[in-house]
C-alpha cells in the first residue's frame, strides 16, 4: 500500500476516524457526520494510504479496528485538541455561530434545564443544535472519548482532566398519591413500604444517589416496580400505594403531578453537576453553553423557592 504524506491529514479526517472506530460502522458514522456512505469511505481510504495500514476489517456487520486503529485514538484525539486550541482566541460571536452539543443527562435534568435554554436561544436568533443520551454514572474514559460535551450527573467522574462544578443542590422527598393513603410517619414505616426505584443503564437505581446516617437500605423493601426513567415514575404511583423517594427538584415538572412530604429520616442534601473534559475548558461555544445552563439552573432554583413558600 502505498504511503501518502502526513501533511494529508486534517481534522476532518481524524474526526471522520473517530467516529467510525467509535461506532463500528461507516453508515452509522456517516449519519452521526452528516455525510454520504461513499464520502466516509473515501475518507478512510486516504487516511489508509497516509498511514500504510488497512484500520478496520470486516468482521459480520461490524468494522474490527486493527492495532494501528487503536493505538492511533489516543494521538488523534490530542491532535483534534491541539487544532482545536489554535482556534481558541477566535472572536466568539452566538449569533453567527452554528453550535451542536450531545448531551448526556437523564430526563429530570434535561426537562428542567434545556427546553427553557433553547427557547430562549431561539429567541435570540442562536443557531443550536441539541442531542441527548442517557447519563447513567459517566465514566471517566467515557468523558475523555468525547462521547458527549457535556454531561449532567449527580455522581461526577474524579479525574484530573475532568472538570466539574454544581449547578443545583436539593433534597429527597417522598412522592405519592395522597388520594390513596398517608405516606410512612417512621423509619419502619418507610421500610415496609411499597417502593418504585429508578435504575441506570450502568446497573445503579436512584437510591444510589442518596445518603443518611439513619437509614440501614438493606432493610428497605424490595421495590415492587423499578423503571428506566423518572418520566414513567407518576402513572405508577397514581392509583396506587407506591411512594418514590426522588430530589424535590422533580416537583417542579417531572413528577408535579404527584404529592409530596417529607422523609421520615434526615438526608444528606444531594447536587447535581455540570461535568466536562478539560479540551472543552476554554473553547467559547462551549464556555457560552456552560454559562446558558448556569443561568438557567439559576432561575430553577430560584422557582423552587418560590414553590416552597
Amino acid at each position: 500500500m502505498k504511503r501518502r504524506n502526513f501533511m494529508d491529514l486534517d481534522g476532518h479526517t481524524l474526526r471522520t476516524f473517530l467516529t467510525v472506530l467509535e461506532l463500528s460502522s461507516v453508515s452509522k458514522a456517516a449519519e452521526k457526520l452528516d455525510l454520504t456512505q461513499p464520502a466516509v469511505s473515501h475518507i478512510l481510504r486516504r487516511l489508509r494510504q497516509i498511514l500504510g495500514d488497512p484500520l478496520f476489517v470486516r468482521t459480520g456487520h461490524r468494522l474490527t479496528p486493527t492495532e494501528t486503529a487503536l493505538a492511533l485514538k489516543s494521538n488523534a484525539i490530542d491532535a483534534l485538541d491541539s487544532l482545536q486550541r489554535l482556534t481558541e482566541q477566535r472572536a466568539f460571536n452566538p449569533l453567527q455561530e452554528e453550535m451542536s452539543f450531545v448531551i448526556a443527562a437523564n430526563d429530570m435534568q434535561r426537562d428542567l434545564i434545556f427546553p427553557r435554554l433553547l427557547r430562549d436561544a431561539m429567541a435570540e436568533g442562536i443557531s443550536l443544535e441539541l442531542q441527548f443520551i442517557p447519563s447513567g454514572q459517566p465514566s471517566v474514559p467515557w468523558i475523555r472519548d468525547s462521547r458527549c460535551h457535556l454531561a449532567l450527573t449527580p455522581l461526577p467522574p474524579e479525574a484530573s482532566d475532568i472538570y466539574q462544578k454544581i449547578i443545583l443542590r436539593g433534597r429527597m422527598m417522598c412522592f405519592f398519591d395522597a388520594k390513596m393513603g398517608t405516606p410512612p410517619q417512621s423509619l419502619e414505616d418507610y421500610y415496609n413500604a411499597q417502593h418504585l426505584s429508578v435504575r441506570f443503564m450502568e446497573g445503579r437505581t436512584s437510591w444510589a444517589i442518596w445518603s443518611s446516617k439513619e437509614v440501614d437500605k438493606s432493610r428497605i423493601s424490595r421495590p415492587v416496580v423499578t423503571v428506566s426513567n423518572f418520566n414513567a415514575i407518576p402513572p405508577f404511583i397514581k392509583g396506587t400505594r407506591l411512594i418514590a423517594t426522588q430530589m424535590d427538584l422533580m416537583r417542579l415538572r417531572t413528577l408535579q403531578a404527584l404529592d409530596v412530604a417529607p422523609l421520615p429520616f434526615d438526608s444528606d442534601p444531594v447536587a447535581i453537576y455540570m461535568v466536562w473534559h478539560e479540551r472543552s475548558q476554554n473553547d467559547p461555544a462551549h464556555r457560552w453553553l456552560r454559562k446558558r445552563i448556569e443561568s438557567v439552573a439559576l432561575q430553577v432554583a430560584a422557582s423552587m423557592t418560590a414553590d416552597l413558600a
